[in-house]
């Protein structure tokens, strides 16, 4: 039973850090006819530029990895476009005072946050036929990132993050 227990915190913890994906796509596409890339032409994703280099050397590595070759004259193109937003999942310490007489009672009580808010990251994946121009797959990745980790980790981060947004491709029908 211990063990039961001790699983279910270690997975709880486990997914609290990953990144979580969304994954949309155009049902009449064949994407088995999609064996070349290119990054859109205005691929501007918001990040600064040392980050954007991380992000398409992630995007590089991970699409050679799935049988993609980057050309001049490619099937798709990649975009990218970030968004950030804090979001507050720290822990509080709970204070509160009350009394009573009687049958009466009265509580008052708050919480005061510890630590900062975490800082979540939002990618956006399109990928877009090039002979069509239109969107034929999406993955929407929303993840906890540290812009003031080491340069490590941030390359380890973007890994993890187009990792999760290209486990969904190609769709399965």
């Amino acid at each position: 039973m211990k063990l039961f227990k001790f699983l279910g915190i270690l997975f709880l913890l486990s997914s609290c850090n990953a990144p979580q994906a969304v994954y949309d796509y155009d049902q009449q596409v064949n994407f088995q006819k999609y064996k070349t890339y290119a990054l859109f032409p205005d691929f501007k994703t918001g990040l600064s530029q040392l980050d954007e280099q991380r992000l398409i050397r992630s995007i590089d590595e991970k699409m050679q990895a799935k049988g993609f070759t980057r050309a001049g004259d490619p099937g798709i193109y990649v975009n990218v476009y970030t968004q950030t937003f804090q979001e507050d999942n720290r822990s509080r310490v709970g204070i509160g005072v009350g009394g009573g007489g009687g049958n009466v009672g009265v509580g008052v009580s708050g919480g005061i946050p510890l630590g900062p808010m975490d800082t979540i990251l939002k990618l956006t994946f399109d990928f877009i036929d090039v002979e069509k121009d239109n969107l034929v797959w999406q993955a929407v990745i929303e993840s906890p990132f540290d812009f003031n980790a080491s340069p490590e980790k941030r390359q380890s981060r973007f890994d993890k993050i187009v990792e999760t947004a290209l486990e969904g491709y190609p769709p399965k029908k």
